[in-house]
């Protein structure tokens, strides 16, 4: 599996007074990794997989695939059950994720059916492991349950990634913009949002986007 990253720096001749051209380049993703994963990797799917079973749900049914790459372990959760998930990570004394720093927004417009993504990196100071759940949205569909309730300190990475990526965290008591203006149109960090911005206004001068501007060269 791949995807198609867009615009690199460096790039000269296309006019782009900014220096962040308009290359392609296809950058493969990790694909589900075998057991065994290594390091703490085992221990904590383990028991994560005990902790669901007791509430009656199953990991294939909650987890989607596990990956490890780079030394790093991530949970590709159903979005339906990542509350759940997330409840077990955090109460589960072999588990013991007493942190979740924040959610991050990804947007692959070519992942048909899976564009947004929110990752989530947890910690756990108890045993010093650290852990990564990632879960996708349609664009059609933007939903992604809200861990608010469950990490209160979400509260403001929630907003920047809706005010960014366009991803609604049902559950959130107030999700409202937190970076741009609320009258603002469209969500500036997504792959399909104009590179340059908008035009500025400058005594009476109308600047257009640094993608658009004439190269003098």
């Amino acid at each position: 599996m791949s995807q198609t990253s867009t615009g690199m720096f460096g790039v000269q001749g296309t006019g782009d007074t900014s220096g962040y051209g308009r290359l392609a380049r296809p950058v493969p993703l990790p694909a589900s990794s075998p057991r065994p994963y290594g390091s703490y990797f085992d221990e904590v799917v383990d028991a994560l997989a005990a902790a669901l079973s007791d509430t009656g749900v199953e990991l294939d049914d909650a987890v989607e695939r596990v990956v490890v790459f780079r030394d790093e372990l991530t949970l590709h959760v159903r979005r339906e059950y990542l509350q759940r998930v997330a409840q077990r990570l955090r109460d589960e004394p072999d588990l013991r994720f007493e942190l979740c720093l924040g959610v991050n927004g990804v947007h692959y417009p070519q992942d048909t059916g899976r564009e947004l993504h929110g990752a989530y990196p947890f910690l756990s100071i108890t045993h010093n492991r650290r852990v990564r759940v990632e879960v996708s949205a349609p664009d059609t569909d933007p939903h992604i349950p809200s861990l608010y309730s469950i990490y209160p300190t979400n509260d403001w990475h929630e907003r920047e990634t809706y005010d960014f990526f366009g991803i609604i965290f049902d559950g959130h008591p107030s999700l409202t913009r937190i970076e741009m203006p609320d009258d603002w149109e469209g969500h500036p960090q997504r792959k399909d949002y104009p590179l340059g911005g908008i035009p500025i206004e400058y005594k009476g001068a109308v600047i257009p986007p640094p993608d658009e501007r004439r190269s003098y060269r």
